[in-house]
């Protein structure tokens, strides 16, 4: 293996994880370098405007007058640009730096404002500068405002001695400098020869400010605040430029031969365009490694400058010494402050590093002490990838000697399914920007003592190119995740699938087939529910109950393959997912009908619980994956099927078909027609009509047949055909629409609600009609399963007669269920009963269903009304004809009047009378009429009968006053009072 290239720590640390991965000559992507706010554009623009100056002051601009135009008004009008550029972004900006360049304006206005002075005088009065000008206090006022800057810019120290330090460094440097420039220029400028003391004066102090700000700049330079660097970077350059020139100009030899515009302005011009561009520059963001080398270099030349002026000054003593000259007392005075200085500085340094070295003892003994008594394990990685540091809690967290893990690789203690991983991470995270990403958070597995893995999470950090590992055991949590999310997708009882795990496997089978995948493309649904399983609840228990399903997960668990899914949908209701059957369609759907009847005949043999045999049967639905169909759609075609199962007998096996999907819409349907009764009769919604009941013989009304008609808020009318049928029998409905038969059908509360209603209704009006002198009975339709029904005593029925006091005789209760399973004993006792009272009973639909044989010869009945199938065809067909002549000489026999339902023309009138049949009811006569309606009709005393097969009227006639309404006989033994 080779070594990793050195110089670059980030990815030393990732080779030395995985050596394997990282090739010698792969790079990690670092962040690219950000340009700052100015652009390539005024880069070039200052560039030539600077060189421009230079080549004109070269070549001598072509004239002397250019020459001074260009050295003077030019100047002024750089750093004027360079004042307006300050202030112009001073403006723009805030914050701590923003006073440093509105200084550095003020410093480029003097310098202006001194150029502009100088011109003046050679340009517009074409005379020399004075030797004393304002020009001169203009350029002195240069460097104050400039030197404030450079300390606004500065890192300011935060305590006193980095205070002192500060100045002692900015005094060693130009203290040195001055050493060494009295030595070489200014000794000779410093002797008066008969110049007056402002002159001498005025001669220093141009070297002297600029050594002050040289030193400024050096000592400052180093200790610039890490905000705008580039900008601040650009300032100092266009100081340290201005300064140059500045002491180049204080040379005596240059300066007897100094003429305005020679190549000396433009380093004064440059520096200018520099200070004006300063500001625009921008932040440009280093790499994190080359920033960090570029803070060593900074801090290791900050630590030399003292020693670095120091040995200045020295050499400024020896040239004097070498030079044979006699030492100037200012450079001996010069030279031995500096030297105090720097032992004031060293003394300071050394305090400060003694307190530095307690504070930092004290503050590694408190880290230490964080460290070894955290729970977490803490490992440094170098950047070689070999751990450095392991904390003590490796002893208790991975059961592992902290000492035996130290210099060991961290990658040979990861999982080798998450190496991958956690190796693309660290890469990851060492490319990013780290004051973007400081740190991150990796999840792994790691080796024990014991040999396990243990679920670790681990917060790293970057740590002086290597890496910091905050890690913990997570392990419990991600156990007790898995087993949420394990009791999330299954069944507590029987620890099956549930159905959204079941509907999940569903819905990948699906996609299988989707993508081609043989094994998933011949997937079915069975779906299965337990016959008679509420019968074992209800009897032995729910225990027991939850026993029986435990017994019958297991069974069909076992049954069912290893790539096949069992589960649990909910109550008594399993499903088995069954894939890879043959891609032949009939092959296919044999072999998955004999997995079904292998279920059923499993599920349906006995059960062992507590020592008690129950049975159940299994009555199953098959739906088989078609193109395009959804899990959900496969789900509720397999539970179409298997309700028709139910509905055929239980304890079988049926197949989807497209008609169960039609079917299942019309039940549907009906169920929103039951959910729409709920409302209906608190809505108001439900309305009373009446049809008469005629004589056959004479046409008189004997009596009223209540019936309900529904219209609905949309303003439909629901005929008793229409409504009536779906709250009778199909009250006891599962979701889906279809009726669950397992036990006799009860009617539901809405039923009990209407029917409660047509009857309270109808003896309402009833009695009012007797009030008003009509004794003509009211016939009221009505189950026998509602008769017998808790809900519906008898007692309650008298308590209504007596309530709107009519009587007992003016009722005819009419029986309409012919539900085989209604016990014959209780619907006699109570018919019985009711007889007693004085209520007549009438059989409807006799021929069909209770009104049966059986029923004429057990039940107390007055009245027998045919069944309207026998009056649709009496006059058609001659078998009819005499099947119903039959029926009705049985009804003579026996005492009991007859009727016929349906009778809506003039010859079922006439074949019916001479049959024998006493009443009729039918369009014959009239339709279901309002109360107000009907009373008109009572008040015509009847309608006319035909005495030949000839067309009716149908507009009633008044029959003869004061005949005799028919008396209703009985065959019941039970006396009936009198109407």
């Amino acid at each position: 293996m080779e070594k990793p290239p050195e110089g670059d720590p980030q990815r030393t640390a990732v080779a030395a994880l995985d050596p394997a991965v990282i090739s010698p000559g792969a790079a990690l992507t670092r962040p690219p370098v950000q340009g700052g706010r100015a652009g390539l554009l005024p880069q070039l623009v200052v560039a030539g405007l600077c060189g421009g100056y230079a080549i004109g002051a070269a070549l001598g601009w072509g004239s002397a007058e250019v020459a001074r135009v260009m050295g003077d008004f030019g100047l002024s009008l750089a750093a004027l640009t360079a004042a307006v550029s300050g202030v112009l972004y001073a403006r723009t900006v805030s914050g701590r730096n923003r006073p440093a360049w509105i200084l550095f304006a003020m410093s480029s206005a003097m310098v202006a404002l001194g150029n502009g002075v100088w011109g003046w005088y050679e340009v517009v009065l074409q005379e020399a500068v004075p030797r004393t000008s304002l020009a001169d206090f203009c350029f002195l006022l240069f460097a104050p405002p400039a030197i404030v800057g450079l300390l606004v810019l500065a890192k300011r120290p935060v305590t006193r001695a980095g205070w002192i330090c500060l100045g002692l460094d900015a005094w060693l440097i130009g203290g040195s400098l001055l050493t060494l420039s009295w030595s070489i220029a200014l000794a000779h400028t410093a002797q008066w020869e008969g110049r007056s003391t402002a002159r001498v004066a005025l001669s220093l102090a141009y070297p002297l400010l600029d050594i002050i700000l040289v030193s400024m700049v050096l000592a400052l330079h180093f200790r610039r605040s890490s905000a705008n660097r580039a900008a601040v970077n650009t300032a100092i350059a266009a100081l340290a430029l201005t300064v140059l020139c500045d002491a180049l100009f204080t040379s005596p030899l240059l300066r007897e031969h100094y003429r305005s515009g020679q190549i000396l302005d433009a380093g004064w011009f440059a520096g200018s365009m520099l200070l004006a561009y300063a500001p625009w520059v921008g932040e440009r963001e280093q790499p994190y490694l080359r920033e960090r080398t570029s803070r060593r270099v900074t801090g290791s030349l900050a630590a030399l400058t003292p020693y670095l002026s120091a040995a200045v000054c020295v050499l400024g003593i020896l040239y004097n010494v070498i030079d044979g000259r006699k030492i100037d007392r200012a450079v001996l005075l010069t030279g031995c402050t500096v030297v105090l200085a720097l032992v004031v500085r060293q003394g300071i340094m050394l305090l400060d590093n003694i307190s530095l070295t307690q504070e930092l003892a004290q503050k590694e003994n408190h880290f230490r002490s964080l460290v070894q008594g955290s729970s977490d394990v803490i490992m440094i990685a170098a950047p070689t990838g070999i751990l450095r540091y392991v904390s003590p809690a490796s002893q208790g967290v991975y059961g592992r000697d902290p000492e035996d893990m130290v210099g060991t690789e961290f990658a040979s203690h990861i999982h080798p399914e998450d190496l991958g991983r956690v190796l693309h991470e660290i890469r990851r995270f060492l490319a990013a920007n780290p004051a973007e990403e400081p740190a991150t958070r990796i999840e792994c597995r790691i080796r024990s003592g014991t040999g396990s893995w243990l679920h670790v999470e681990s917060t790293v950090n970057r740590y002086q190119g290597g890496l910091i590992f905050n890690s913990r055991d997570v392990t419990e949590r991600v156990r007790l995740q898995a087993q949420l999310q394990y009791n999330a997708s299954h069944d507590p009882l029987t620890d099956l699938p549930n159905r959204a795990l079941f509907t999940e496997r569903v819905g990948q089978a699906l996609a299988g087939r989707r993508a081609g995948d043989g094994e998933a493309g011949n997937a079915a649904v069975l779906y299965i529910d337990l016959d008679g399983f509420k019968s074992v609840n209800d009897t032995v228990g729910h225990q027991a109950g939850d026993e029986l399903l435990v017994h019958a997960a297991r069974r069909l668990q076992a049954s069912v393959r290893a790539g096949d899914t069992a589960a649990r949908l909910g109550g008594d209701e399993f499903a088995a997912l069954i894939c890879g059957a043959s891609g032949d369609r009939a092959l296919r759907e044999y072999q998955i009908r004999e997995v079904a009847d292998r279920l059923r005949a499993t599920l349906s043999e006995p059960y062992r619980v507590d020592g008690t045999e129950l049975r159940v049967a299994a009555s199953i639905g098959i739906a088989y994956a078609e193109p395009e169909v959804t899990p959900g759609e496969l789900l509720r075609n397999a539970d179409l099927a298997m309700y028709r199962a139910k509905q055929a007998g239980k304890g079988r096996v049926e197949t989807y078909a497209p008609q169960m999907q039609a079917d299942h819409k019309n039940a549907v349907r009906r169920s929103e027609l039951v959910n729409r009764l709920r409302t209906a009769l608190h809505d108001g919604e439900f309305a009373l009509l009446h049809q008469p009941v005629v004589d056959l013989a004479t046409g008189e009304i004997a009596a009223v047949e209540s019936q309900a008609r529904w219209r609905s808020a949309q303003g439909i009318l629901f005929t008793p055909a229409e409504f009536l049928r779906v709250a009778e029998g199909e009250g006891s409905q599962k979701p889906d629409g279809f009726l669950k038969p397992d036990g006799p059908q009860q009617p539901d509360g809405r039923t009990a609600e209407l029917s409660r209603w047509i009857l309270d209704e109808a003896v309402s009006q009833a009695a009012l009609r007797h009030a008003a002198g009509c004794t003509i009975p009211a016939a009221v339709r009505l189950s026998a399963r509602r008769l017998v029904h808790r809900e519906l005593p008898t007692k309650d029925i008298e308590a209504l007669l007596a309530r709107h006091e009519l009587p007992p005789g003016s009722l005819l209760l009419e029986l309409t269920d012919n539900d085989p399973r209604i016990s014959l004993d209780e619907l006699e006792r109570r018919l019985t009963t009711l007889r007693r009272l004085g209520v007549r009973i009438g059989l409807d639909g006799f021929g069909a269903g209770y009104a049966s044989m059986t029923a004429l010869r057990r039940l107390p009945v007055d009245v027998l009304k045919l069944d309207r199938t026998f009056t649709d065809g009496v006059v058609e067909s001659a078998r009819l004809h005499k099947i119903t002549g039959g029926l009705l000489r049985i009804a003579g026999d026996l005492g009991i009047h007859s009727a016929a339902d349906g009778v809506d023309r003039p010859e079922q009138v006439l074949a019916l009378r001479e049959l024998g049949c006493t009443y009729g009811q039918g369009m014959a006569f009239s339709g279901p009429l309002d109360e107000h309606r009907l009373r008109s009709s009572l008040s015509r005393g009847g309608y006319p009968v035909p005495a030949e097969p000839t067309a009716l009227t149908g507009v009633p006639l008044p029959l003869r006053r004061g005949r005799k309404q028919p008396e209703l006989r009985s065959n019941s033994e039970t006396p009936v009072p009198p109407a």
